[in-house]
């Protein structure tokens, strides 16, 4: 398959019109498109009260394929009856992701048990039966929560309510996986885990860092941003071991101009080694104060331990950086040297940055570096985390964490007169190992696709496997619904976000709070989310729990709970920040959660300075003998673990089943990219992988799609975020077949 040369442009505008076809007709696309509900696929903000792809600015239009995808997926015709008579467990395995999501949208409840083989139509009074009986039957503890960014802030804190009214502090979402590091270490640098900017401040930099991300891929809207910024004689450094076409050149469809001739998106293009973030970022840090062009003023006004930072700084030596980076020292005096120059500046990153053992400190050293000359506490300049389902900063505002905020758990129990549980709540990964282990034996899933999210897949499926019962709230089928199987699984079928029959609403990554209308439902049978959750609730506080029950059930009349505008009026009175949201369904204004955009310096901490951190700088693994260092990546044409096409446009691969790898490194190893490969990692092996042969990525560094390698990631984590190394994970390659162009050793021996 042929490597197209620019992002979006053409390719783009023809795909709409093939999902046009798909949808039942460009006009019907059109309509659910610009209904009045917030983007079902990025954090970036789009569509709310002034309608789908409108961005937080008021301009039209903004349109990626992702949101299109998404859209179509929806408006899918529902699975036939038959389709469950002919597809058993084992046959739903064989089926790839992008089958699994074309089958269709689920439309009743289902059930499969071991004795089944497959799954079955079941009642919806008997899965919500079956459901809380097996809740009364064990301790809360033994239970946990797991929550999906697409779901509503409704639902999300509804769901985490009934989980600690049950008593149960096993309460996580799918950051854990993602965007957790960036969270923590924003926090630990300046007292707010999220983005310290407004969509507007992008407006007037003249200088956006990328690191660690694929926004032409992934947040396709971001790319009028970047191209804006060029426009303006502004600058955009890219940061990443892999050269990703759309970052180079990109056709922005709605621009007459940059669709005809494009638009070049980095000025200046870096590829570190996978891992070798950390000492690249010191390293420009200390190059910006060798040039004397940090705000010396700044620091030590509004900044927290500048000179422990500039000892440690000073005590990096210049080889440890270049050596543990893979970046050159003039390539970080060329970054040094723009960043010097510029007036306002961004900090961008996505998960890049987060999946790596010390993605924290990583988060943290982005920060520093904002921090250094004085970028963040003003307007036009500032940190912003890349996040990426519409609603993962929504779902963790709302209370879905292990451990509430002490303000959120004073107010929740006050306003509700309960007594919450004070026990120590597991994270994602802590909720798979007890699980894994026979401690958990109940699991609920809201969205999302828990199984395909893990690294480690034998480890997530053996950890499903063991429990009793696993519940999934879900549109359509994953992965998840045929490998992350217990002893019970029901299947939920709910509505998506434009099919809602009341509002809800859902927060951006600029911390913009937006409503979404809902609308017709596309199919009989499914069920909004929060009357889902309601009920369960309902069900499970109606029963005598004998010494299990936890009385705060009572306090709640749950079947009132299905209303959102009462759980709006809880949310206003319980979260910091959120007093808007009480009568947002009335005055359909959307707001900006106060405390969070800092245009002055002044930050949410002890003191109310910013924190800088010392680092020590990783070894960088991957250098002895064969190895290689692996990242896992995602696909043009795929959102998280959903697949929309199996062919990735911007890297010109026809399927999924690859490894991406530098010519030198198969040349290296003597291997014939004819000759398929088993890669060998850390958890698993995978078997009957092709070479697929890619200049862009630099040597040593390989890259395979998420989820299908999850395989080969083990679970060691970031000891302070608790995000899995989904990067850096270090392989090798057996050839399958006959090597059949010697090596260089052969060669020299020869």
């Amino acid at each position: 398959m042929k490597k197209v040369t620019s992002g979006g442009g053409w390719p783009a505008i023809w795909y709409t019109f093939r999902k046009g076809r798909e949808a039942g007709g460009i006009w019907k696309l059109w309509k659910a498109m610009r209904s009045k509900n917030a983007c079902k696929t990025c954090a970036l903000g789009m569509g709310g009260q002034q309608g789908g792809m409108v961005n937080e600015q008021g301009h039209f239009p903004e349109v990626c394929k992702k949101s299109l995808q998404a859209m179509v997926a929806d408006m899918q015709g529902s699975i036939d009856p038959e389709f469950w008579q002919q597809y058993s467990i084992e046959d739903l395995k064989q089926l790839t992701p992008r089958e699994l999501e074309n089958c269709g949208r689920l439309t009743q409840p289902m059930l499969y048990t071991p004795e089944l083989r497959r799954y079955q139509p079941i009642p919806w009074e008997d899965a919500f039966r079956r459901i809380s009986s097996k809740l009364c039957e064990i301790p809360a503890d033994e239970t946990f929560w797991y929550f999906s960014g697409r779901s509503s802030n409704e639902a999300g804190f509804l769901l985490q309510l009934f989980a600690r009214l049950y008593g149960t502090n096993n309460v996580n979402n799918c950051s854990f996986y993602c965007h957790q590091a960036s969270g923590v270490g924003l926090a630990s640098s300046t007292g707010s885990g999220t983005a310290t900017i407004v969509l507007e401040d992008m407006d007037a930099a003249d200088l956006v860092f990328v690191i660690g991300g694929n926004p032409a891929s992934n947040h396709p809207r971001l790319m009028r941003t970047l191209m804006q910024v060029r426009r303006r004689g502004g600058e955009v450094v890219v940061i990443n071991p892999l050269v990703e076409t759309g970052l180079v050149n990109f056709r922005v469809p709605s621009d007459v101009r940059s669709l005809l001739f494009g638009t070049k998106i980095a000025s200046l293009y870096v590829q570190p080694h996978i891992g070798g973030d950390l000492a690249l970022l010191t390293g420009i840090a200390k190059r910006v104060i060798e040039l004397n062009a940090h705000d010396v003023n700044f620091l030590v006004s509004h900044c927290n331990n500048w000179d422990e930072w500039a000892q440690n700084l000073a005590a990096a030596s210049w080889e440890d950086i270049t050596t543990k980076s893979g970046v050159s020292y003039e390539q970080i005096d060329a970054i040094a040297q723009k960043y010097a120059k510029a007036n306002n500046v961004v900090f961008s990153w996505t998960m890049g940055i987060t999946h790596h053992a010390h993605g924290v400190q990583n988060v943290q050293a982005i920060a520093n570096l904002a921090l250094l000359r004085g970028m963040v506490g003003r307007p036009n300049a500032g940190l912003l985390p890349i996040r990426g389902h519409s609603n993962v900063q929504g779902i963790g505002s709302v209370g879905v964490t292990p451990k509430l905020k002490d303000a959120v758990f004073e107010r929740l129990e006050s306003h509700f007169g309960v007594a919450l549980p004070t026990s120590d709540g597991l994270d994602t990964m802590g909720c798979m190992e007890a699980a894994h282990s026979g401690n958990l034996k109940f699991g609920l899933c809201l969205g999302g696709n828990l199984y395909g999210s893990n690294p480690d897949s034998t480890f997530a499926q053996q950890a499903i496997e063991n429990l009793d019962m696993m519940v999934y709230l879900s549109t359509t089928l994953n992965t998840g619904h045929s490998f992350g199987l217990a002893r019970e699984t029901i299947i939920l079928p709910v509505l998506a976000r434009d099919e809602e029959p009341q509002p809800t609403t859902q927060e951006s990554m600029f911390n913009l709070v937006r409503l979404s209308d809902g609308g017709p439902r596309r199919h009989p049978g499914p069920k909004s989310e929060v009357e889902v959750i309601a009920t369960i609730a309902h069900e499970v506080s109606s029963t005598d729990l004998g010494p299990n029950k936890n009385v705060a059930l009572d306090s709640i009349e749950w079947l009132r709970m299905r209303n959102t505008g009462r759980i709006r009026e809880a949310i206003a009175a319980i979260v910091p920040g959120f007093d808007k949201l009480k009568n947002i369904a009335e005055t359909k204004e959307e707001f900006q959660i106060d405390g969070r955009t800092f245009h002055k310096p002044s930050f949410p901490t002890v003191n109310g300075r910013a924190n800088l951190h010392a680092h020590q700088l990783p070894d960088l693994l991957g250098n002895e003998g064969s190895q290689l260092r692996l990242m896992t990546i995602r696909s043009e044409g795929q959102f998280n673990t959903v697949v929309y096409e199996d062919y990735d446009l911007y890297r010109g691969v026809e399927d999924r089943h690859v490894i991406l790898i530098h010519p030198e490194d198969i040349a290296a190893r003597g291997l014939d990219p004819a000759v398929p490969v088993t890669v060998h990692g850390p958890a698993g092996s995978l078997s009957g992988v092709r070479l697929h042969p890619f200049p862009q990525i630099r040597a040593g560094n390989t890259a395979m799609y998420y989820p299908e390698c999850n395989v080969l990631v083990s679970r060691h984590l970031d000891p302070a975020s608790k995000t899995p190394a989904f990067k850096g994970v270090i392989i090798t390659l057996e050839p399958e077949g006959a090597l059949l162009v010697p090596n260089e050793t052969e060669l020299n021996s020869a």
